[in-house]
């Protein structure tokens, strides 16, 4: 008995509270040891962020594709426009000259080998 009494003298008296000591082992359970834990949490809500910003950009962007889809279908002036210029499309009697950039001229060539 003598034994026990020794070690429990050194503890501070602070962490000898049975309440104090419920309070910290509850804390470090939720902020470490439990499947939702604090850490997890906060990764979940910086990866959830980062979702909503990808949805708001995509979804921006169909809109504006919805636009260009719209004007490519009810205006033939933008359809030859578009296939020109994307396709690099011509008409039988006239010559085609393309200015690249360089960098332009590197996506070209390795798409090529």
């Amino acid at each position: 008995m003598k034994i026990r009494f020794k070690y429990i003298d050194k503890i501070p008296p602070a962490f000898r509270n049975k309440y104090l000591f419920t309070i910290v082992v509850f804390v470090v359970w939720v902020v470490l040891l439990d499947s939702n834990n604090l850490i997890a949490r906060f990764k979940d809500l910086k990866e959830l962020r980062k979702l909503k910003d990808d949805k708001e950009y995509f979804t921006k962007r169909i809109e504006e594709d919805k636009k260009k889809l719209y004007e490519l279908k009810t205006d033939n002036q933008n359809l030859e426009k578009f296939a020109r210029e994307q396709y690099k499309m011509k008409k039988a009697d006239e010559d085609l000259f393309l200015i690249l950039t360089p960098s332009e001229d590197r996506k070209l060539t390795r798409s090529n080998n």
